[in-house]
């Protein structure tokens, strides 16, 4: 029986501290969607991709923005395999995430991910 990989989404896979945000937002590049942004920036030796998420107030009140936080982190989690190394990334909900179904919010990140060129078999 091959071992399982695991599925669990933990903290130190996560951007934590304000200047790893801002790191991202000085060196990265942006993606732009209609449902959300993705902020990219390689970072060298770091191991594993880490991932970030912003969700403003201008998307609703705090049952709103915790719920596309879940479901950010969610995709993320469901994805984590397919990342490639050494990247930072900020997932930033905007306004239509906060009525967009976990599917179409899916369909855009990969679609971002692939042009952002952090998934593995992606070469662009």
């Amino acid at each position: 029986m091959a071992p399982r990989a695991s599925f669990s989404f933990l903290k130190n896979r996560r951007l934590t501290h304000r200047s790893e945000y801002e790191r991202v937002r000085r060196d990265g590049a942006t993606q732009r969607g209609k449902l959300l942004m993705l902020n990219v920036a390689l970072v060298e030796n770091s191991g594993p991709s880490r991932a970030g998420f912003v969700t403003s107030r201008r998307i609703g009140g705090a049952v709103v923005r915790n719920r596309v936080r879940r479901r950010f982190r969610e995709m993320v989690r469901q994805h984590q395999h397919e990342l490639r190394g050494g990247f930072w990334f900020v997932l930033i909900a905007k306004n239509e995430a906060a009525s967009a179904s976990y599917r179409s919010l899916e369909d855009e990140w990969l679609r971002l991910a692939r042009r952002a060129s952090i998934l593995l078999g992606c070469s662009d």
